[in-house]
């Protein structure tokens, strides 16, 4: 078993299909099976169970992913230390929340990409669990999430506080009238996301049930359908107030105990930080507000 085969392993469990990661690692469909065969000989387990819709990874294979992935991530690692002068460049994947992305990271982003335009960024946004599983998993070099973490594989860096509200219909004129009900319907992203829980929280602590629950992949989509009387949700208010001042919406405040969010910035202990990456959080240091009140 060396490098080169998990490597080959890691692209076929990804893809789920030999001539897929024959395509992503440039080769021929039937060098990928031979590769696969031989490992498979050399530690007599099966890896892959064959299906006519491709591979499924077998119990053995399960336990095996994570050390291939992690191996192909430090080579990779290794490959841009080797070749990192100091001056940022290259590839950098940041995570990021949907409500972050869009209201505090737009223009640091655009005064990152003008001064080091040999990075090539890219930004993925996510929930909370969604993104820290990206981080531990090596798809991302970090990202912002709501904090706190606590994870002992992971390093966390505040960078500033939300102030959070309850956002209603604009018919909705006191926050007791939104929770003085025995049910009522939220609007949230999925599962996962960290407003969505602390939403969850508040309106369990108060008595109240919620019936359904409607999901949705953009603040956009939020706030129209809550603008529309459809649920009630939680966002921080920065973010919903040109809703607000639109007449669309209302903001409702809360106790300072339920009030304000961490987003944290994290990253994995043991991993290099790259001159792009160290660039990036230099900037954001620089430019992201400590305390963000609507």
């Amino acid at each position: 078993m060396d490098a080169s085969d998990l490597r080959v392993f890691e692209a076929v469990a990804r893809l789920g299909r030999m001539n897929r990661a024959a395509s992503e690692l440039n080769t021929v469909q039937s060098n990928v099976t031979a590769r696969i065969r031989s490992l498979e000989e050399e530690i007599d387990t099966a890896l892959f169970q064959r299906t006519s819709r491709g591979v499924v990874l077998t119990a053995a294979g399960r336990r095996l992913l994570p050390y291939a992935s992690k191996i192909a991530q430090l080579l990779a690692e290794a490959r841009r230390a080797v070749s990192d002068d100091g001056h940022p460049r290259g590839p950098l994947v940041i995570g990021s929340l949907e409500t972050t992305a869009g209201l505090r990271l737009p223009t640091m982003l655009g005064t990152y990409a003008e001064t080091y335009p040999e990075v090539d960024l890219e930004l993925v946004t996510g929930t909370t669990s969604e993104l820290v599983d990206g981080v531990l998993s090596y798809r991302l070099e970090g990202a912002f999430v709501c904090g706190p973490i606590n994870h002992p594989q992971l390093e966390e860096t505040r960078v500033f506080r939300e102030e959070l509200g309850i956002i209603t219909a604009r018919s909705t004129r006191r926050l007791e009238d939104a929770m003085d009900r025995s049910e009522v319907r939220i609007i949230v992203f999925r599962a996962g996301c960290s407003y969505r829980q602390r939403l969850e929280s508040i309106l369990t602590a108060s008595g109240v049930v919620v019936t359904r629950c409607l999901q949705f992949a953009t603040v956009e989509g939020i706030l129209a359908c809550v603008a529309a009387g459809a649920g009630l949700t939680l966002l921080p208010k920065a973010i919903a107030m040109s809703a607000r001042d639109q007449g669309r919406v209302a903001i409702h405040d809360l106790p300072p105990s339920e009030a304000w969010a961490d987003t944290v910035f994290i990253r994995r202990r043991e991993a290099q930080v790259s001159s792009a990456l160290a660039a990036f959080l230099e900037l954001a240091r620089n430019r992201l507000p400590a305390q963000a009140a609507a």
